[in-house]
């Protein structure tokens, strides 16, 4: 999996609600950590799926923090270290219950250059799976080139699209044109909303597929309810999830993308991948920090004796390792 997008820091706070405006809110814990696109790679690159960053990282504590991360994953750079400032971060707050709110503020990250997308098209192989967000596609630089370079990908390269909270900030000039070759669009149900205009996340999957590359298909995340997974050819059908006592749901979303391109892309059919992809962000929202998606054994083990862990690893817990 190549992700052209963003890794960036994340500060997250924990809090018992948000404060009123002009107000303000002891937090109880704080944590810096790589976040954004790191938890999509690490979540893949833990279920034995190659993946590797090609987005920009800058100079300074930021950018060493992001390094650090991913190389701690065994995840690849393609682009170098940015010599003229530092990567961006983000203040995630999250309240009892795993509520979260962000705010982000980009750094280097929104500064990507003809060459920059010149070499990240120039790594990307055929079978490749190129996983683009929202937040690259909103940034006035990034995003025409980012267009621009998911527009020539060869037909045998797997796009996928996570919108991310920002979507209805993305131009239409950009967002068009990546959704007509996006293979593959996982969005919350916030997010399907804002794109569709429809309010039932069955009906938002159906309607995003229209837009989609011919084959294309769709998931609709319904955090606690599983997710809607609309696929080429076939009404949509509701993916049931996992109950679990959500702590922090930070990275959640990203836990199922790298999970469900992780499975897709060891063989496994889209309704496996997407029963895969609930598990790996149930495990997720359980346990505190953004980037805590599971590996093959820690997959393994919540799974325990549902049918799911034989389709995915075998009687004997080894499975495919698809790289």
């Amino acid at each position: 999996m190549v992700l052209a997008g963003n890794v960036i820091a994340d500060l997250v706070i924990e809090i018992p609600a948000l404060p009123e405006r002009g107000g303000d809110v002891i937090g109880t814990r704080t944590e810096l950590t790589a976040g954004g696109g790191f938890n999509t790679l690490a979540a893949a690159r833990r279920l034995g799926t190659e993946s590797v960053f090609a987005g920009l990282h800058g100079t300074g504590p930021y950018g060493e923090l992001v390094r650090e991360a991913l190389a701690s994953e065994g995840i690849e750079l393609v682009l170098p270290v940015r010599e003229d400032g530092d990567t961006g971060f983000t203040v995630a707050l999250v309240e009892d219950g795993g509520e979260r709110t962000f705010v982000t503020s980009f750094g280097v990250d929104a500064e990507m250059t003809e060459a920059d997308a010149a070499t990240v098209a120039g790594q990307v192989r055929a079978g490749d799976l190129v996983q683009l967000s929202g937040y690259g596609l909103v940034m006035p630089v990034n995003g025409p080139l980012l267009a621009r370079l998911t527009a020539l990908l060869p037909p045998d390269v797997v796009v996928c699209l996570d919108p991310a909270p920002l979507v209805a900030d993305i131009p239409e000039a950009v967002l068009g044109p990546v959704l007509a070759r996006t293979d593959w669009l996982s969005a919350n149900a916030r997010e399907a909303r804002l794109m569709s205009g429809l309010d039932d996340p069955r009906a938002a999957a159906s309607a995003l597929r229209e837009r989609l590359a011919p084959g294309g298909g769709v998931l609709v995340r319904v955090d606690k309810d599983g997710c809607w997974l609309a696929a080429a050819g076939a009404e949509p059908v509701r993916v049931p999830g996992f109950p679990v006592r959500a702590v922090d749901s930070s990275g959640a979303g990203d836990a199922h993308v790298g999970a469900f391109l992780a499975l897709l892309a060891q063989g496994f059919d889209p309704l496996t991948a997407a029963r895969g992809a609930n598990a790996a962000a149930a495990y997720a929202v359980a346990r505190r920090g953004p980037a805590t998606a599971p590996d093959r054994a820690e997959l393994r083990e919540f799974l325990g004796e549902d049918p799911l862990a034989v389709r995915l690893f075998g009687a004997h817990g080894s499975g495919s390792s698809g790289v």
